[in-house]
C-alpha cells in the first residue's frame, strides 16, 4: 500500500542554476543536496528535486505536474515575473487561484492557493 508521497524529481541540465532559481526566486528551502548533481528542497512533508536525469532518460526541460501551496500567489507571481520568469496570468476557480511558470530549462510548474 501507498503510505505517502516521497518526492518529485524534474530533470535539469544545469543542477546550480536551477538550485538557484527554485531557492531565491520561488523560496523554496535547500534540502540534502549533492554538489552539481542533485538538490532537494523541503517542502512540507515532501521533498522537490532537481538533477540531470538524461542518463535515466528523462529529458531536461519536460518535466511537469509540481504544484506548489502559496500564502501569496499574487506576491509570488510577481517576484517570478521581476526575476524574468515565464509566468502565466492567474487563473480563478471556485476553490482556489493558480498560475503556471516555467524554471529556466523550461520545465513547467504551478502556484496554487487555496
Amino acid at each position: 500500500m501507498v503510505t505517502d508521497m516521497a518526492f518529485v524529481a524534474y530533470s535539469v541540465k544545469d543542477v546550480p542554476r536551477a538550485r538557484d532559481f527554485y531557492r531565491d526566486l520561488l523560496g523554496l528551502s535547500v534540502g540534502e543536496s549533492y554538489g552539481d548533481h542533485w538538490v532537494e528542497f523541503d517542502v512540507g512533508h515532501g521533498t522537490f528535486g532537481v538533477g540531470d536525469g538524461t542518463p535515466l532518460g528523462f529529458t531536461p526541460g519536460q518535466s511537469t505536474g509540481a504544484a506548489f501551496e502559496v500564502d501569496d500567489i499574487e506576491d509570488l507571481r510577481e517576484r517570478l515575473l521581476a526575476g524574468g520568469a515565464d509566468v502565466s496570468e492567474l487563473h480563478d476557480f471556485p476553490s482556489c487561484t493558480t498560475c503556471f511558470a516555467k524554471d529556466p530549462e523550461g520545465n513547467r510548474f504551478a502556484l496554487h492557493q487555496r
